[in-house]
């Protein structure tokens, strides 16, 4: 129970469905859904579509997004819905031109765009209602409008620089030639007529119609290698979902080439300490997530990439002997010294997604543009944002993770599912980048260990170690500071809210869904 003398939320509460992100506009858009009878992947993609319009600085149909679904009574199914790198993509060229990174403002930077491929493929197969029917209440945002919310409207006036820095995003995101204002209404014209033409047409309206050539020229004209078959021959994969235990319960994740099994490690890691006899806000607590997410970071960027040219060892990832080897390193009076460097480009904007319907299907759903605004480029008579997601390669001869034509980057957005004797008790994400498998791990334990409610779950202070560094949130308590610098840390204060938590809970002995979202943005959970 929370402490009703201090600011917060209560849980949400429903018994016949709920949905939890972060724009009230797109969880009304989809309780409506299944308000009406359509379920959670109708309501799901309804949501999807609807934070592409209203939430452009997190999301779009530019973009890529990965899918967790869990129906009663059979095994979770994922789909990954991430886009691959041209077919003319290549690392040896851009080091022969003196390039050592992929630039995140530039049309090297973007991969083929796999949502929206993979949202008409996740109706058809599971749905019950039609793309048309999905994308109607994103249509009618982005023709008449939508209010800038508070935490986008924040965001969106810390990239005047990106977004003036190319004509058609400088005169859609910057009316006036300034950022919309919190409660300014904004819209996109152009993106209403290209998610009409998608659904009329379905997805090859945007992969292989007017909408592909749109986004080709664009690019090709600066410089990129993407062609029309770049975009024509993209299919989302459904894959086998990962897992391992936590407790009593398990934890699923999509596969490489995404994070999820950063997040397995450090379950499995936690799991071996008993850190419920910490305090939720103690130094001990502070520490020991700092350590075992500074050893599973130093893994993840030297061998996890697209497993269709570098497989990953999952099981021997998360085998005992591995987690006991890594263990075995966290010495709870200080911190370790000798750890692999940390080499990754910064991201933290993407959208996350949590819907549970009455017949108990549960879907965890992510979609991101990677970074704040994606690329900064906007495709002309489409109105597209372009995500930049080829920053998630590196240029590094032989390293898994090298730009190689048709491969898809590592990814770092997330869904995860909590299972509990075969059936679905959460579903959960938290935005973030790199930051996603930590904060989930901290979400995890707060409810799992400390036996906190899914909304003060969610509000707990958090922390991100990567590397040499490590960030606090201003409310993390100033003796936990102190005692992590005795340790040998050296916190720094986070510059901006560490990542960003929607979740749903199953209370099957009770009858009833619980959900929560993050003050950290602008969300809302909504059941009925």
């Amino acid at each position: 129970m929370r402490d009703f003398s201090k600011p917060s939320r209560s849980v949400a509460l429903g018994m016949r469905a709920m949905v939890a992100t972060s724009n009230p506009q797109a969880a009304l858009a989809g309780l409506d859904v299944l308000r009406r009878g359509g379920n959670a992947v109708d309501a799901a993609i309804t949501i999807a579509a609807m934070l592409a319009v209203v939430e452009p600085s997190q999301t779009g149909i530019g973009g890529d997004c990965f899918v967790l679904l869990k129906k009663r009574g059979q095994a979770p199914i994922a789909l990954n819905g991430s886009g691959w790198s041209p077919a003319g993509a290549s690392a040896a060229r851009l080091r022969s031109q003196g390039i050592q990174a992929v630039d995140p403002q530039t049309a090297a930077a973007v991969t083929v765009p796999g949502a929206v491929r993979a949202w008409h493929r996740l109706l058809a197969d599971h749905g019950t209602r039609s793309l048309q029917d999905a994308l109607e209440p994103a249509i009618d945002a982005a023709r008449s409008g939508y209010p800038v919310t508070e935490r986008l409207a924040r965001d969106w006036a810390r990239q005047v620089d990106k977004l003036s820095a190319c004509e058609d995003s400088r005169d859609i995101f910057l009316p006036h030639g300034k950022p919309p204002r919190m409660g300014d209404i904004h819209s996109n014209p152009r993106l209403a007529d290209a998610l009409a033409a998608i659904a009329r047409e379905g997805a090859d309206a945007f992969y292989s119609g007017w909408i592909a050539e749109d986004i080709v020229q664009f690019l090709q004209r600066r410089g990129s290698t993407m062609t029309m078959d770049d975009l024509a021959s993209y299919r989302p994969e459904y894959v086998t979902p990962i897992a391992t235990a936590y407790r009593e319960y398990q934890l699923w994740e999509c596969p490489p080439n995404g994070q999820g099994v950063v997040a397995l490690q450090l379950a499995a890691m936690q799991q071996a300490f008993d850190i419920g006899r910490y305090g939720p806000l103690s130094t001990e607590r502070y520490h020991l997530h700092a350590e075992i997410s500074r050893l599973a970071y130093s893994q993840r960027d030297t061998i996890l990439g697209d497993p269709g040219f570098f497989p990953v060892d999952i099981d021997r990832l998360v085998s005992p002997a591995t987690i006991a080897t890594l263990t075995g390193q966290v010495d709870m009076r200080r911190r370790m010294v000798a750890l692999p460097p940390v080499a990754a480009p910064e991201h933290r904007d993407t959208v996350y997604i949590a819907v549970v319907d009455r017949d108990g299907t549960m879907v965890s759903f992510i979609n991101s543009i990677f970074d704040d605004f994606g690329s900064g480029l906007t495709v002309p008579r489409s109105g597209i944002l372009l995500h930049n997601r080829g920053c998630g390669f590196v240029l590094d001869p032989g390293h898994p993770n090298e730009l190689q034509g048709r491969k898809r980057p590592l990814h770092t957005i997330i869904p995860a599912l909590l299972t509990q004797a075969g059936d679905a008790v959460m579903a959960f994400g938290v935005t973030g980048g790199h930051f996603q498998p930590s904060g989930q791990i901290q979400v995890l334990s707060n409810i799992i260990d400390y036996g906190m409610g899914i909304q003060q779950a969610i509000e707990h202070p958090r922390l991100f170690a990567r590397g040499e560094t490590l960030e606090l949130e201003a409310t993390v308590p100033m003796e936990v500071w102190d005692g992590l610098r005795k340790r040998g840390h050296c916190p720094t204060l986070a510059v901006n809210p560490l990542g960003t938590c929607h979740a749903i809970w199953a209370d099957h002995a009770a009858g009833t869904y619980q959900g929560g979202s993050d003050c950290r943005r602008d969300g809302l959970a909504l059941g009925y």
